[in-house]
């Protein structure tokens, strides 16, 4: 099977990488805005080939798109246009409900497999990929229903054979609960060193005192701005409300610190000590 890789990043190249391992007949061809990521996908063997975005469509059996969200929405219209009959397109992005709003009346869009892997890393780009990254993780698949059997068996059957662990859902549900667990976290992570880099500039030694913690908590700032201005910007009605209800839990604690109430303080926390055990949970599935 000859299967194209639009956009070599880390998700793109991770699953690339995945599907060598489980098939290492399959011809990879590779597409990408960059030429400089072109070139190193080439030689980290992602990739086989790198071609332009047409011949790679006409040459493909299926077309993984894994470029920022807002290209995925330009780009996938395009894709199913030049889709032969018997193809297939998955698309990775981390929103959906814009993605696939944009080709619901399409004449193709049962070829396409509206696709999120829950996985990632704070790096970007072919030479962040790795084999492991999707093994054991969850895929989550919108709109199964739109989907063709033999596409939807396809990706079902691959995402399952490097070990994802499939949930399905309506793109409106998938963009809301992400809003929650993954998009606020980032936009806490890019708060949080702002904040620290604006006092830094008083306090030189700010960061000869960070602890383990510390960076761990903000390790999701060094992730890209290009992928994560376009999910913001596409979820945004969600990312506000989840936005609204995360600073007013801040204000009551900015509250009840200043008021020195430190059995609300420690309410709060034990509280918030339950999602240990839901995080328990999740991991023992």
């Amino acid at each position: 099977m000859t299967v194209s890789i639009v956009g070599i990043g880390l998700l793109g190249g991770s699953f690339a990488l995945a599907l060598r391992e489980k098939y290492p007949k399959m011809h990879f061809i590779g597409v990408d805005a960059s030429p400089v990521n072109g070139q190193l996908a080439l030689a980290k063997g992602i990739v086989d080939e790198l071609l332009p975005l047409d011949e790679a469509v006409a040459k493909s059996m299926l077309v993984i798109l894994a470029t920022p969200v807002n290209i995925i929405t330009d780009l996938l219209p395009l894709i199913l246009d030049q889709l032969r009959p018997d193809a297939t397109v998955i698309d990775l992005g981390s929103t959906k409900e814009l993605i696939c709003s944009a080709v619901d009346t399409h004449p193709k869009r049962d070829q396409f497999v509206a696709a999120h892997p829950m996985a990632g890393t704070e790096n970007s780009g072919p030479g962040a990929a790795f084999r492991e990254l999707l093994p054991g993780k969850n895929l989550i698949i919108c709109d199964r229903e739109k989907s063709r059997p033999d596409s939807l068996a396809l990706a079902e059957s691959l995402f399952r054979d490097i070990g994802m662990k499939l949930f399905f859902m309506t793109p409106k549900e998938h963009d809301l609960h992400l809003a929650y667990v993954s998009h606020l976290s980032h936009i806490s992570a890019f708060a949080l060193g702002l904040t620290v880099l604006d006092k830094e500039r008083d306090e030189k030694a700010i960061f000869d005192m960070a602890s383990t913690g510390f960076s761990s908590t903000v390790r999701l700032a060094k992730s890209s701005p290009q992928m994560w201005a376009p999910i913001f910007d596409q979820n945004r009605t969600n990312v506000s409300d989840a936005l609204a209800a995360y600073i007013d839990f801040l204000q009551q604690f900015k509250q009840v610190i200043d008021e020195q109430d430190l059995t609300t303080s420690l309410s709060f926390m034990q509280q918030a000590n339950v999602i240990r055990r839901v995080l328990d949970g999740i991991e023992k599935r």
